[in-house]
């Protein structure tokens, strides 16, 4: 059985992790996520700030991890050992800073120096990770979301923060993620590119089709699975093409990324790449159906009810065996109710390899929502869910399984990996 929240198998070589410990109630969850990276076969070393050492011993996350915890010590004058940050940050694969104080994610933005933690991470050239924990208030400070977005920009990952219990007693936004989901990120943000020479292509949000110049038919799809997805399959070392419909999130680092709005739009996006795909994994919540005619003038309501007719829209993944057949082609199907024979059967008639279902019917999964649980359907094997964890933490379990399946889908030698370039 698997730990609870990270889904996927235990990775094949366990990387080293540097965990930075900021000042803050949430510190004590610290030795919690050390106890969970070592489970998973990681190497883990501490470093603490000054106010963190007094919400969490170092000894306690000495013992957890083994290894002597950093501390301001390594930085003073005479020590030996007084470049132990540039040997800290070079010994670490993966960066963490889990919590991250609002002080720590301005230091970091600003590329300040005031600590051994902010030092080493000046030092540090890898993937970092970022899981802030403070008062809503904080959290949503328009300067501090500045320094957010900064971070962001320059490739840092974020992980949270989530709606919940705050130590002041209050319920908001600023509740330190899971521990699942902060090892899931530092996993994915690992430097191993397994999907190097893979093309990815990636179907995300929904499509709008216009009724006349201020309507559209439309659903509640915000597209954070479908770019949780790209950016993971990026993560892992595979060239990412997203094609996004009407949605306000942004592209992740090292994603090749086509906005497009109506069902006709994706498809002719969707067809431009599909040839040089390896995996297309159609996360869109594309429309069934679009207006027989578009009325060029907005619809006035003296005119009376309008009397809308409809014509189906193409289905996107049903074309992709004869434009892709070497590709492993993926499904998504938001469902209220999916039965196993109901999932076979959209299996063989759209000739997908895996489809992921995921249960409409809940508020706490799916559209809009911050998590995810889903199932995926086989042809060949019973089905498997994933239980409800954060988007980000779905995307990874996904891609362990996606992976494993692209084992069968070798690349051709004489494969051209051609596509248009750039962002439309």
């Amino acid at each position: 059985m698997t730990p609870a929240g990270v889904g996927a198998a235990v990775p094949a070589r366990g990387r080293r992790i540097l965990l930075g410990v900021c000042g803050g109630v949430a510190a004590y969850k610290a030795a919690d996520l050390v106890r969970r990276l070592r489970e998973r076969g990681h190497d883990v070393r501490c470093a603490v700030t000054p106010s963190a050492a007094r919400f969490v011993s170092p000894l306690t996350l000495e013992v957890l991890s083994s290894h002597p915890v950093y501390g301001e010590e390594y930085l003073e004058a005479g020590r030996q050992g007084a470049e132990e940050h540039i040997a800290a940050a070079a010994w670490a694969e993966v960066l963490c800073i889990a919590p991250a104080t609002a002080h720590m994610i301005s230091t970091l933005a600003l590329g300040l120096a005031p600590n051994f933690l902010a030092t080493t991470a000046l030092a540090f050239r890898g993937p970092v990770v970022v899981a802030p924990a403070m008062h809503s208030a904080m959290w949503e400070k328009p300067a501090l979301q500045e320094n957010v977005e900064r971070l962001l920009r320059s490739g840092v990952t974020l992980v949270g923060p989530e709606t919940g219990a705050l130590a002041s007693g209050e319920i908001g936004l600023g509740r330190l993620a899971e521990a699942p989901a902060i090892v899931a990120a530092c996993e994915a943000a690992g430097p191993e590119a397994t999907l190097a020479g893979r093309m990815v292509l990636i179907s995300a949000g929904p499509t709008q089709e216009p009724i006349d110049p201020v309507r559209y038919l439309g659903n509640r799809s915000s597209g954070r699975m479908g770019f949780a997805l790209a950016a993971e399959a990026a993560r892992r070392g595979a060239r990412t093409v997203l094609v996004a419909g009407p949605v306000a999130q942004a592209t992740p680092p090292g994603v090749e990324r086509h906005d497009v709005r109506t069902a006709l739009e994706m498809e002719a996006a969707v067809h431009r790449h599909a040839g040089a795909a390896d995996l297309i994994v159609m996360a869109a919540a594309v429309a069934d159906f679009r207006p027989a005619t578009y009325e060029a003038e907005k619809i006035k309501r003296h005119r009376g009810t309008p009397e809308i007719a409809l014509v189906e829209n193409p289905d996107i993944l049903a074309s992709l065996p004869e434009l892709a057949p070497r590709a492993l082609r993926v499904g998504f199907a938001a469902e209220s109710a999916l039965s196993a024979g109901e999932a076979a059967r959209k299996l063989a008639a759209k000739g997908a390899h895996l489809l992921v279902a995921n249960d409409i019917s809940r508020s706490d999964i799916g559209f809009g929502a911050e998590h995810n649980e889903v199932t995926i359907f086989r042809r060949d094997a019973p089905p498997e869910t994933l239980s409800r964890r954060p988007k980000a933490a779905i995307a990874s379990a996904l891609f362990d399984r996606f992976e494993a399946a692209l084992a069968d889908f070798p690349v051709p030698p004489e494969a051209k990996r051609e596509a248009g370039p750039g962002r439309s």
